[in-house]
């Protein structure tokens, strides 16, 4: 007879006192939940949690366990546990009892990701952003089989220099927008925009290769770059070390304003000590409104190194929601907004929360 047997998994948990303030629990939380497909470490924490990114705490999840989380997979039970006064969470993960002494472990199962992979998917398997000009100096595409003016999937290319190497798949793009810094007016670095896919099939001065995936049309002139061997798709969510203020460079999706689930580009990166899994707040920046009821001071000097006039008053900022960075580079980030109380716009700024 098979029979189910539970083994607790106690994720050893942090002790919150110091913290007791920060962790705030829904009014209707459930005692535990069961994880199934589809869900995200996000979600079920959000179940539970008033800032679902607050987690790793109830975790005691140190700086090495963030860089390489603990994987949650599909019928495995989140537990909260209420017992030290603090909540602690604490895993129920099902195994079969075969024979006395013989455990068998469940069938391999696809862990649960921290955020829809459907969403950022794009973003973590190309390079989207070229820094210092390097599509400029990429091998490019100078002709194609028979003439062709659109060069689509089957189509052998030619490429004007590829030196041999164990690289035979590469991505094809072209320049897209140059995003600049919207304080500094300074680059920041230049999107690239992904076309397809080509196979090198012979290398050399030119070399050529067969385009096995086009995304739109493909042309001469149009760059190649080798192909990332992929990226973690499983993050952390966790606050900067560090004070970072920074703005949204640009949404994505087509829509002028942004909501749940959009991605955004920010003017930060790693040289801003920003990485993976950073949540920032995304704060409205104050207006300036006229006093209605000023009445001039004629006794008081004018200040004339003043941003403002003096029957000008500056609104505070207003937070609006949160956004999680998923992709780095060196001056600018990709991040996946969680959680909005209005609608997030270009300009609006993201800082530590």
């Amino acid at each position: 007879m098979f029979r189910s047997i539970i083994t607790l998994l106690s994720l050893s948990c942090l002790c919150l006192s110091a913290h007791a303030d920060e962790i705030t629990l829904q009014k209707n939380h459930p005692e535990r939940y069961v994880v199934k497909k589809g869900d995200t470490l996000w979600g079920i924490s959000g179940a539970f949690l008033r800032d679902p990114w607050l987690w790793p705490k109830v975790w005691r999840m140190n700086r090495a366990e963030i860089k390489n989380p603990h994987l949650i997979y599909p019928g495995d039970v989140v537990v909260l546990d209420m017992s030290s006064g603090n909540p602690e969470f604490k895993l129920l993960r099902q195994t079969v009892t075969l024979e006395p002494g013989v455990i068998e472990e469940p069938l391999e199962k696809e862990a649960i990701y921290t955020i829809p992979p459907n969403v950022i998917g794009p973003f973590l398997s190309q390079p989207l952003l070229i820094e210092n000009n390097q599509l400029e100096s990429a091998p490019r595409i100078i002709g194609g089989q028979d003439n062709r003016l659109i060069l689509s999937p089957g189509t052998r290319i030619y490429i004007n220099d590829l030196a041999e190497t164990d690289k035979t798949f590469w991505n094809i793009y072209r320049p897209g927008d140059v995003l600049k810094d919207p304080d500094t007016n300074e680059v920041l670095g230049t999107e690239a925009i992904y076309l397809g896919d080509t196979r090198i099939t012979k290398f050399g001065k030119p070399a050529s290769g067969n385009i096995v995936k086009s995304k739109e049309e493909i042309f001469t002139k149009d760059r190649l770059v080798v192909a990332s061997e992929g990226f973690k798709e499983s993050f952390v969510p966790h606050a900067p070390e560090i004070d970072i203020k920074g703005r949204i460079l640009k949404i994505y999706g087509g829509v002028a304003e942004a909501g749940p689930e959009t991605v955004v580009a920010v003017n930060l990166g790693k040289l801003n000590g920003l990485e993976d899994g950073h949540v920032l707040a995304i704060s409205r920046h104050g207006k300036v409104i006229k006093d209605p009821e000023y009445k001039e001071d004629k006794t008081k000097p004018v200040d004339k190194t003043a941003k403002l006039k003096p029957d000008q008053v500056q609104l505070p900022d207003e937070r609006v929601g949160l956004l999680m960075i998923f992709r780095t580079f060196d001056r600018v980030s990709y991040g996946l907004i969680m959680q909005t109380s209005d609608a997030i716009y270009t300009l609006d700024t993201v800082h530590t929360p």
